[in-house]
């Protein structure tokens, strides 16, 4: 396939459409070191991923869990609070995206914010070169200060990126796109 085609073809594929296999030990090495090949003025690099093992997705789903519950209290059935304790566990690889914004810097924040979702980016594009299926998503779990403390950051750092990955259980439908038209245009001066 051309890799504009390829391009073309990528595709996000929801959460609970994927299962295993998961990228393997080789595969995620490429798909993360691809995800590093981003611009990144100042060579500062300030965003990190951190790779949730399998047992850490467990750790982090029993988090999820009591967090939810004591958030909302008896409003919080059975069912929901088991459904937050296997958000983390959805699919074979969660990978979480922090982007740590250096400031005051010489680099503005704007720039090292966008470096940070063109790494999540990168991985959605290599787990799809690699034939995985990926979704990024920033769900409640990306906001909480006790989750991000879990993970080892202070409350200051965002996490930009919980991408998923496995494989696809059905193939994505279609997906409306706005036309160039609606989006671009052109300026030619004063």
């Amino acid at each position: 396939m051309e890799a504009i085609d390829f391009l073309k073809s990528r595709r996000s594929v929801l959460v609970k459409n994927l299962t295993s296999p998961g990228p393997n030990k080789e595969d995620l090495q490429q798909i993360l070191e691809v995800g590093l090949r981003v611009p990144d003025h100042g060579k500062i690099g300030p965003w990190r991923i951190q790779v949730i093992t399998p047992k850490g997705q467990e750790v982090l789903g029993d988090l999820a869990a009591k967090i939810f519950a004591n958030k909302h209290g008896e409003r919080a059935s059975e069912k929901q609070i088991e459904a937050e304790r296997r958000r983390p566990q959805r699919a074979p690889v969660l990978l979480v995206v922090t982007s740590d914004i250096q400031s005051p810097h010489r680099i503005p924040e704007l720039e090292q914010r966008l470096s940070g979702g063109a790494v999540c980016m990168n991985i959605l594009n290599a787990a799809h070169a690699l034939g995985y299926s990926a979704q990024w998503v920033t769900e409640w779990l990306s906001f909480d200060t006790e989750i991000k403390v879990a993970l080892g950051h202070d409350d200051q750092t965002d996490i930009i990126g919980m991408i998923y990955i496995g494989t696809a259980s059905e193939q994505p439908q279609p997906r409306s796109r706005p036309s160039l038209e609606e989006i671009v245009s052109e300026w030619s001066g004063l």
